[in-house]
């Protein structure tokens, strides 16, 4: 009798100590649910303040390149710098989504060489080179945030990218080999007509020629209608694209020895 009243007891025990284990492993799991959510949250707001504060300084950033950069003496001024400013201050806003959208900077890439298509003042060029270089600016921080797409998704973009356009506006201007000397030469630094002409052979209209292609295509800028030629921001993201290409296919390339030549 005595034993299996020990028998039922050790059940009983069992049973309780099972219940007991059960009542533990959910108090674990609801404290573990209610320390991450509350974790989740703490890293929501942060990541809130800080997108709140880049976007800020982002705006003023705008504000103040706009206005220090642009022509001072035009009468389109004002209404330029509302249409750049609204277009900017509209893209870095993405900042504050969770993903910032690919095909809305291509947008605003589109209007703002709508703009310059239509814009008939030699010195529309300093402005519009302005508002492209904070564009760019934007977009460089987007990359560094890693808050744009991901590979997955360039995957799905590659198919449907415009072959003509791509051609077009990236790989035509820079197809030819005084093209390419041409960007090379003004990477470092400014120059003149007759320095490009030294350096690449090519005289009067043929050295024009090409001078207008890269103009056309924003590569290039001329201060002035005599000026000094320099490089975009646009060119110069293109060269370097290209000789970062080149060098990963082609990795027994000097470049060391240049480096080491040029310091």
């Amino acid at each position: 009798m005595n034993h299996l009243m020990d028998d039922d007891m050790r059940n009983e025990f069992a049973a309780i100590r099972s219940a007991l284990s059960e009542m533990r492993e959910d108090l674990r799991r609801f404290t573990e649910r209610s320390n991450q959510q509350h974790l989740e949250s703490i890293l929501e707001s942060c990541r809130s303040n800080f997108s709140n504060a880049i976007v800020g300084y982002g705006k003023n950033e705008i504000e103040q390149g706009l206005e220090k950069t642009m022509v001072k003496k035009c009468d389109m001024r004002e209404a330029c710098k509302s249409i750049f400013s609204e277009l900017l201050k509209e893209n870095i806003g993405q900042i504050q989504k969770s993903k910032v959208s690919e095909e809305s900077i291509r947008k605003t890439r589109s209007k703002l060489k709508e703009l310059r298509e239509n814009a008939r003042n030699d010195q529309c060029v300093t402005c519009f080179s302005e508002a492209t270089r904070i564009l760019d600016k934007q977009v460089d921080l987007m990359h560094s945030l890693n808050i744009n797409r991901d590979k997955s998704e360039l995957n799905e973009i590659i198919p449907v990218l415009s072959d003509e356009r791509m051609v077009e506006d990236m790989l035509e201007p820079l197809s030819n080999k005084q093209r390419m000397q041409i960007m090379k030469a003004l990477s470092s630094e400014t120059k003149t007509f007759s320095a490009l002409s030294s350096l690449t052979g090519l005289r009067g209209g043929n050295l024009l020629f090409h001078l207008q292609k890269l103009l056309d295509y924003d590569m290039i800028l001329q201060r002035n209608e005599r000026g000094d030629y320099m490089i975009t921001e646009k060119g110069y993201k293109a060269l370097r694209g290209i000789a970062e290409t080149y060098l990963s296919l082609n990795p027994n390339e000097p470049s060391a020895e240049i480096t080491e030549t040029q310091k």
